[in-house]
């Protein structure tokens, strides 16, 4: 009971007023969480929300394209939580199906809590919907985002993190989000890499429920953990690497998201390399280990200049800043040496 009562006392995230025309702007070197409130109090799916999840069901089936939808379905009848069971499975099952048998389903576990959980994560709108994502947008400038839906009944999603920039938008329902600073990773207690919910490494702590036990750090995690509750046409920004557990509190829930990274495209993404570095340094001897180690800090993390700066401009080839060509020089290289 003490645990759950300091959760519930965690501070709110910021809450911030920005009017939709100004939001491209706000975001420019946005390092940390904000709530803002209404700003998509327009959107045709917020505006069904005050009609009932009915109306917003029906708005999604008039837009949907006629293919099959993936959808997680709990296994047990009941369970709200994407997880893994107790021999490290998934808790759920994947099936495909057209929108309105998935809504079909979402409309009787409104009316019955006892119905299997039905959830649709991170539906690409464009491919799936027609007119959907255009009537559903925001603001953002120049950036180009990934913008996706995510409808389901009663969910829990594990906190995890994300590599590009997140706004998310609540649309229908009330989602929960609970926030944790990128450094708290390892009083999250990680599970693996490869066996994941949904294709992103998850805490092993059931932050509604934390067994401060089995998991004494994660009250670390705690003291610098942010929740927002978010009401339709509420949305909060989510900076790329924070740790995010995210609920739908009701009975049908919808939420729309808009990712993007702040990098040229042609970049790599960080997780690559940290799989790259899995599969050639980890297991080397410690010797060897803590050489390469060296060799990162040099040539990755400290200033470029440490490393570069007894060199001629003109023959610092990669290791000067970098260029689409040299870049595609970099990816062509590890392609080679991976092929082997």
């Amino acid at each position: 009971m003490a645990e759950a009562l300091a959760f519930a006392r965690l501070p709110r995230v910021a809450e911030v007023a920005v009017p939709p025309a100004a939001l491209a702007d706000h975001l420019a070197g946005a390092t940390t969480p904000f709530v803002m409130r209404g700003i998509a109090r327009d959107w045709p799916l917020v505006q069904a929300a005050g009609r009932g999840g009915a109306a917003v069901r029906a708005h999604l089936a008039a837009c949907a394209r006629p293919r099959a939808f993936p959808a997680s379905i709990a296994a047990a009848a009941g369970e709200d939580r994407l997880f893994y069971d107790a021999a490290m499975a998934m808790n759920f099952r994947m099936a495909q199906a057209p929108l309105a048998d998935w809504l079909a389903a979402m409309a009787a576990a409104e009316a019955d809590p006892g119905q299997p959980m039905v959830y649709l994560s991170a539906i690409d709108m464009g491919d799936y919907f027609t007119g959907l994502a255009e009537a559903h947008a925001l603001p953002l400038g120049e950036r180009q985002p990934l913008a996706s839906i995510w409808i389901g009944t009663r969910s829990c999603i594990a906190a995890h993190n994300d590599v590009p920039e997140n706004i998310a938008v609540c649309a229908a329902g009330r989602r929960r989000f609970t926030l944790f600073p990128p450094d708290q990773f390892a009083n999250l207690y990680l599970g693996p890499l490869d066996n994941t919910p949904a294709g992103r490494q998850v805490s092993m702590v059931d932050v509604r429920a934390p067994d401060l036990a089995r998991h004494p750090r994660f009250a670390e995690a705690l003291a610098s953990a942010q929740v927002a509750e978010l009401a339709p046409g509420d949305a909060i920004f989510v900076p790329s690497l924070w740790w995010h557990h995210v609920e739908g509190l009701d009975p049908f829930n919808v939420l729309v998201n808009f990712w993007w990274r702040e990098v040229p495209r042609w970049l790599g993404n960080p997780e690559d390399a940290l799989l790259h570095a899995i599969l050639a340094v980890r297991d080397l001897p410690e010797r060897q280990r803590r050489a390469w180690q060296a060799l990162f800090d040099h040539h990755v993390f400290a200033p470029a200049a440490a490393a570069t700066a007894h060199l001629p401009e003109t023959a610092r080839g990669i290791l000067a800043p970098l260029t689409p060509d040299t870049a595609g020089r970099i990816k062509a290289r590890l392609l080679r040496g991976l092929s082997r």
